[in-house]
This record gives structure tokens, C-alpha cells and sequence, in this order.
């Protein structure tokens, strides 16, 4: 059965796509803990746990998260991006980018944010934008 995050990642349930290729997709987390947080996922690889993926799809979600991780930091006014990778949440393999002004950002036991649509449409369009110039 496929994970929220694949119906996501094909276009069956809605999302704020940041970057996308043939094997990896980025988007906004609908309850951010900061405006850009953006989950990386593996298309086609429905892994629980992140060091049960094969290596390839390992090393290439890791390079393209970077890469995703380079355009929110253009594009969202941050001292750093944090990465967090717990998969508690839902049983596919992602990786947290949140943009950080300080450690203190990144507590997943903080209130969430709720961001109108239209605020989270820019976000997503900003980091695309800064996507395609990499």
C-alpha cells in the first residue's frame, strides 16, 4: 500500500512542491516549524528507516537534498538550514530541511506554524525559483 508520501510525490494528493527529478521530490511541510521547511523523499523506494535504503538511492536523496537545502537557504533569510531525519511520522524515508536562526528552531515539540496558502504558494515558488539557477 502506498505511503502519503508516494501519493504526494505523484500528484495524487496535493502538495507545495519545491524541486522535483526523476527519482526525488521536495516540498513544503504543511505544519512547519519555520516558513520553507521542506521534506526530501524517495519516489520510487517505500523505506521506513533512511539506512535501509540501497546505497544509490541513499547517496542520491542525500545529493539532491543538498542541493534543495542550497536554494531555501537562498531563498528563506536563515543563518543555516537544519536537517533532521526521524521518520516517526509516516513510514517513507525523509529528510527535514528547516531554515534555522537558532538550535532552538529545530524542536519538533514546538507549535507549528499555519501558514495561509497563499503564504506557503510563495515560499514554495521562491525555493523553486532558486532551484532552477543551480
Amino acid at each position: 500500500m502506498a505511503t502519503i508520501f508516494t501519493k504526494i510525490a505523484s500528484g495524487e494528493i496535493p502538495s507545495w512542491k519545491v524541486a522535483e527529478s526523476e527519482d526525488f521530490y521536495a516540498f513544503l511541510d504543511i505544519a512547519p516549524l519555520a516558513e520553507g521547511h521542506t521534506l526530501v523523499i524517495p519516489r520510487k523506494v517505500e523505506k521506513d528507516y533512511i539506512f535501509d535504503l540501497d546505497e544509490k538511492t541513499y547517496r542520491g536523496l542525500t545529493d539532491f537534498a543538498r542541493k534543495v537545502a542550497l536554494a531555501l537557504k537562498a531563498a528563506v533569510p536563515c543563518k543555516r538550514i537544519g536537517v533532521a531525519v526521524l521518520g516517526m511520522e509516516v513510514p517513507h524515508t525523509h529528510i527535514h530541511l528547516v531554515p534555522l536562526q537558532s538550535e532552538a528552531d529545530l524542536d519538533f515539540r514546538k507549535a507549528k506554524l499555519q501558514l495561509p496558502p497563499e503564504r506557503m504558494k510563495e515560499i514554495a515558488e521562491s525555493i523553486a525559483k532558486e532551484y532552477e539557477k543551480l
